[in-house]
């Protein structure tokens, strides 16, 4: 791969990687670190209905897990980075062919071929 085209995924990774980080950040202080009453905005101390509740745990639940996604696509985002400084950035981790630039554009963290992305998953289904 040409060095502007590394150039330009790795600017593409870095700014996704500052959005992801934001975002990940956003709901870990508005979400997580706020109590029930603080985050529904409810101003008595009144109990509340077990309806409520479990709408709040479900948020939280909801919370935690996209979360945990926008972390995981962090972590695969320093592996592309990582791949850019190492000089096999585009090249699959499993048949060591070249990754099309289309599949690069769109999951330019992505470190698979389609094939044996394709292989993977259906492994994963058994």
């Amino acid at each position: 791969m040409k060095a502007v085209e590394l150039a330009q995924y790795k600017k593409t990774l870095l700014e996704l990687r500052q959005k992801l980080v934001v975002n990940v950040n956003f709901m870990e202080d508005e979400a997580l670190g706020k109590s029930r009453q603080e985050a529904s905005g409810d101003l008595s101390n009144v109990p509340i209905h077990m309806a409520d509740v479990g709408t709040d745990n479900y948020d939280r639940d909801l919370t935690i897990g996209l979360i945990q996604n926008g972390e995981e696509e962090l972590r695969a985002i320093d592996e592309a980075l990582e791949r850019i400084g190492d000089k096999t950035y585009g090249t699959c981790e499993e048949c060591g062919k070249k990754v099309s630039k289309v599949r690069l554009t769109a999951l330019p963290y992505v470190k698979h071929c389609i094939e044996c992305q394709r292989q993977e998953e259906e492994t994963d289904k058994i």
